[in-house]
């Protein structure tokens, strides 16, 4: 296949894990190996791999606890024949969230899903993270590439300070700078305005949610620190308020 300088694999996939809030995850059933496929609810670590939070009622919970390998299906869910919208299968295993890790995983499922707050402390229910062993992406004809986790994931060990202060940072664009947030939507993303908030941000980019409408804004440079963090995200005001008053 040839990556065309208009087409970036990695990505076209890292939109994918950043934008999804549904999947279809497929597990293998406990003794048999038979295949079984579920609808699941999902948000995206500060890496790009994917979030779950699972009861261990449920059938996919038990295949995971005696099978960690899983894939799961994720697709733009754009307007038409879906066949033609990019689609991957990503490929790794789930891991249950440890008492290190499970504060971020909280937090940044709780973000995407605030309604999940309500059940996300009973004692059947475990956050989880799918490790990538890598994907397998179809984005149109021509465009259907085999992808490693490394050439999609988003590097962090360098970014704990950002990582460190998110919480804080998206509180503080949701209580502040709406208006910011309503002008990177539909200046530079070119998005219906609505009541745009902030969902997380990594060092490639800002997630922002409006209803069911979930956007990324990708940065023109990686951020690591949260003065990196506050620099971009001023310029960017910066450009969206220049194209407002130019239309």
């Amino acid at each position: 296949m040839q990556v065309t300088a208009d087409f970036d694999p990695g990505k076209v996939v890292r939109s994918l894990l950043r934008r999804s809030r549904q999947g279809a995850l497929a597990t293998l059933m406990a003794g048999s190996g038979d295949p079984y496929c579920s609808l699941v609810n999902l948000a995206s670590h500060p890496d790009g791999s994917p979030i779950l939070l699972i009861s261990r009622l449920a059938v996919h919970t038990k295949n995971i606890l005696a099978d960690a390998r899983v894939s799961l299906m994720l697709d733009e869910r754009a307007a038409g024949d879906p066949l033609e919208g990019a689609r991957i299968m990503l490929a790794g295993r789930a891991a249950e969230a440890d008492n290190d890790d499970v504060r971020i995983l909280r937090r940044r499922y709780l973000n995407a899903h605030p309604s999940a707050e309500a059940f996300a402390d009973f004692k059947d229910f475990s956050f989880f993270r799918i490790v990538p062993s890598g994907t397998h992406l179809v984005a149109g004809f021509g465009r259907i590439v085999d992808l490693k986790a490394s050439q999609f994931l988003t590097p962090i060990d360098d970014a704990a300070e950002l990582v460190e202060a998110e919480q804080r940072a998206m509180e503080h664009m949701n209580a502040d700078h709406r208006d910011a947030m309503n002008l990177y939507a539909t200046r530079l993303l070119g998005a219906e305005a609505g009541d745009w908030r902030c969902t997380g941000c990594d060092p490639e980019g800002l997630d922002m949610q409006a209803g069911g409408t979930v956007l990324r804004l990708d940065f023109p440079e990686r951020v690591t620190t949260p003065d990196d963090l506050r620099k971009t995200l001023v310029s960017l005001a910066g450009e969206a308020r220049a194209k407002h008053s130019t239309d």
